[in-house]
């Protein structure tokens, strides 16, 4: 019997179970988790002041280029911050994956992250020094992103000290 309902001929529910769907699961999961970060924008964007806005508006710039000349790398920095975490957190992306699959890294491996696989070499198949290596890998990995992105923030990251 099909366990998945249906709503307008679609059919919803089950998507944890399916294989083909599960992965967009664990995205829905992660963007509605995106609050933290959102919060820091808005702080970021709070702190941008008005009297830009106005002159920019007397000059006659339109909204398109308001946000492209002002907002943007007024909030670069934050923008840097919010990148910077949220692509470490992607890669340690585990604890989603570990509870929708409901501990078995999906259906037909479908949600076999690398720290899924991490998890299951070292704890299930008690392969602890593979674990390790592939644990060092990952802070290998993450060292070298975060390296890149330090590196490219000096073309795109715009800092108060900058103005002077």
């Amino acid at each position: 019997m099909d366990r998945t309902q249906t709503f307008f001929g679609w059919h919803v529910g089950g998507w944890v179970g399916n294989a083909d769907w599960v992965l967009y699961c664990l995205v829905a999961l992660t963007v509605w988790q995106f609050g933290a970060p959102m919060v820091i924008f808005l702080a970021g964007l709070k702190q941008v002041p008005r009297e830009l806005y106005e002159a920019a508006e007397m000059d006659g710039a339109g909204t398109f280029r308001r946000f492209w000349n002002i907002t943007l790398p007024m909030i670069s920095p934050v923008l840097f911050f919010n990148v910077l975490l949220e692509t470490i957190h992607s890669f340690q992306i585990f604890g989603s994956a570990y509870v929708v699959s409901n501990t078995s890294c999906g259906p037909a491996d479908a949600t076999l992250v690398y720290t899924c696989y991490l998890y299951q070499q070292g704890f299930t198949n008690a392969r602890m020094g593979f674990a390790s290596a592939m644990a060092w890998m990952l802070l290998l990995a993450v060292a070298l992103v975060t390296a890149v992105l330090f590196w490219s923030q000096k073309k795109w990251v715009h800092y108060e000290e900058d103005a002077r």
